[in-house]
């Protein structure tokens, strides 16, 4: 029996499959650079971004400048909020239409989300670093590093709550659980707090094998994994199960880490490194596997980083800097970290997904 027919029905169903897989497959994208946008100011210096997704405004925390209002997109300044002067972070509150600043003379500035008017500005302690809202108890914890706590403040009423001590006096970033519950951590003693913003109690506290100075935190709820920046000698981003407090996954990110995001979306981990001047950014494959999508360049110390959920674009800020000697240095950071940045020198990078370029062909 002749079997002349298998040949063309084979490659028939290859062709088949071939294009079938090529229909399921998704066009390939990562991030470029998509715009530099400059802002005026003597000496700039800086810490967190804020992205608020209703208006698409980005707060940027100039500390002695102020908090900065940026819409990205018709790329423009719409305002500056008045008094806040030593500002680290702008913290938004949308149930109650107001904003908390976190300003380093331990004050706290409100004010209006949707005109910026300032409302009013609130001495909280000796310190303030940063402030993040806990949706559960509509409150605000503000960490006080100076005073070794968190101080609670009601979003409505910006009456203070609560405080919880914590051994730590560099307390960094604080991740909220759902539930009232808070990851916080303490970067000078490589742990991890998981606080109960109900009841203003400390819960547990963790250590972080191989973890060195732990700054930046997200948290994924779907999952229960915490994840964590470890700004060491050895940078890693470290993913924890808070059901155990047990690290399941440990992978390199660069150095000078400072802030972590996680897009529940895209199921995607961005870690935002200055020293390094890059954004490693990691797929979550399950909760315990992180596969590596892309490391971005960025600029020296763009350290800290926001996530607009619907565009899926990346902002981060940096400037021009040097070390001066007549300047107390910063070696804990890195050996050169910048003591002063020159005027007039402050940008916002805009990150955007676009076609992942082809490779390079061979040259004979």
């Amino acid at each position: 029996m002749s079997r002349s027919w298998i040949a063309p029905l084979i490659a028939a169903a290859v062709a088949a499959m071939a294009g079938a897989a090529a229909a399921r497959a998704p066009t390939e994208r990562v991030y470029r650079l998509d715009s530099v946008a400059r802002f005026s100011g003597a000496q700039p210096t800086w810490d967190y971004l804020t992205f608020d997704a209703r208006r698409s405004w980005l707060f940027i925390g100039r500390r002695k400048a102020g908090i900065t209002v940026f819409d990205v997109r018709a790329k423009k300044i719409v305002g500056r909020i008045a008094k806040s002067e030593g500002a680290n972070i702008a913290a938004l509150v949308p149930e109650v239409g107001s904003g908390y600043t976190a300003n380093d003379d331990g004050t706290t500035t409100t004010f209006d989300l949707a005109t910026l008017k300032t409302l009013k500005r609130l001495k909280l302690g000796d310190g303030a670093d940063a402030a993040f809202y806990e949706p559960a108890t509509k409150q605000l914890a503000v960490t006080m590093g100076d005073t070794q706590q968190l101080t609670f403040i009601d979003a409505a009423s910006a009456a203070v709550t609560g405080h919880v001590h914590l051994d730590s006096k560099e307390i960094e970033g604080v991740a909220p659980a759902g539930g009232g519950l808070l990851y916080v951590a303490e970067r000078d003693r490589n742990r991890v707090a998981k606080v109960d913003a109900r009841s203003h109690a400390l819960l547990a506290e963790w250590d972080v094998p191989n973890c060195e100075q732990p700054t930046g935190m997200a948290f994924d709820a779907a999952s229960a994994r915490l994840f964590v920046g470890c700004k060491g000698e050895r940078p890693v981003l470290s993913v924890i199960d808070v059901s155990t407090g047990r690290v399941v996954a440990q992978p390199q990110i660069g150095r000078g880490n400072d802030t972590v995001r996680f897009d529940p979306d895209t199921k995607r981990v961005f870690t935002a490194n200055g020293v390094e001047a890059n954004i490693v950014i990691f797929d979550q494959l399950s909760p315990d596997r992180y596969g590596l999508f892309q490391a971005l360049t960025t600029r020296p110390i763009a350290r800290t980083l926001a996530l607009d959920p619907a565009t899926k674009k990346l902002y981060t800020v940096t400037a021009e800097g040097m070390v001066d000697l007549d300047r107390p240095m910063n070696r804990k950071a890195a050996p050169f970290y910048p003591n002063v940045y020159f005027d007039n020198t402050f940008v916002l990078l805009e990150y955007g997904l676009h076609p992942k370029l082809a490779a390079p062909q061979d040259v004979d």
